[in-house]
């Protein structure tokens, strides 16, 4: 129970990284929010939290809308009471549309800003506040070992809104440090979720993991474990701070 009585929003959790990290806050203690934009694969996360035993409730939405966001954090606090952990989570990775900035679209470039970057801005604008009800907080942003390396196959877009984001968890982290509020960023590696399972075959996954010194491929719950402690009180003097879980990818 290492998440009890706390209340979290999770953004994008309605697969992959953010459906487990709902489980696994849920059985860990806390009330959880699932914010997704869809409503089915939003409405199964809710049934696996409480099925392990949880308190979980969906409200669907997009992201990249302020009035989708803000609804999602009111919504929370109705239902639950407060709220303590923002957890910006959702993203997306268009590999066959983001690019080089040299064949990347205006447009393509635009959303994929406005769901990796625009996202966080407005769970935090409109999330800050509601930490600071409750005493303080947590926030979670997640970028990327793309913002950390470069790579001969580009996304520019993504890479450029993960890097974007370890700006803001260090602007955030010393503006709201004195509120008591914490802001971290996780670096996933490559993770087996549905959102990299249309770019990798099976015998893309075992030339990756032959790579890395791990020799595996990163799964969801590794990276809801890092989130867990980051969420958690055991970790009330780091913020500001990034946690690469990239299987040892930027250690070579």
């Amino acid at each position: 129970m290492r998440l009890k009585d706390k209340v979290a929003v999770i953004t994008g959790a309605g697969m992959g990284m953010g459906r487990e990290a709902s489980v696994l806050f849920a059985q860990e203690g806390a009330k959880v929010l699932v914010f997704d934009i869809n409503r089915q694969a939003a409405e199964e996360t809710v049934a696996a939290a409480r099925a392990a035993g949880g308190e979980a409730a969906a409200v669907i939405g997009d992201v990249s809308k302020e009035a989708d966001v803000k609804r999602g954090v009111d919504e929370a606090v109705a239902r639950f009471g407060k709220l303590d952990i923002l957890y910006a989570n959702a993203g997306v990775l268009w590999k066959d549309r983001d690019k080089s900035v040299i064949e990347t679209t205006e447009e393509n470039w635009d959303i994929v800003q406005a769901i990796n970057l625009k996202g966080a801005f407005f769970l935090t604008k409109h999330g800050i506040p509601r930490l600071r009800e409750a005493g303080g907080g947590s926030i979670i942003l997640v970028g990327s070992i793309s913002a950390l390396a470069g790579f001969t196959l580009a996304q520019d877009s993504y890479t450029c809104a993960k890097g974007a984001l370890i700006s803001l968890a260090k602007s955030l982290a010393v503006q709201f440090g004195p509120d008591n509020i914490r802001c971290n960023v996780i670096h996933p590696g490559m993770i087996d979720t549905p959102l990299q399972a249309p770019y990798l075959t099976e015998e893309k996954k075992k030339a990756i993991a032959a790579e890395l010194p791990l020799r595996r491929l990163g799964v969801a719950r590794d990276i809801a474990y890092a989130a867990l402690f980051l969420a958690s009180d055991e970790s009330s003097w780091m913020t500001g701070a990034e946690m690469i879980v990239d299987g040892g990818f930027i250690a070579m």
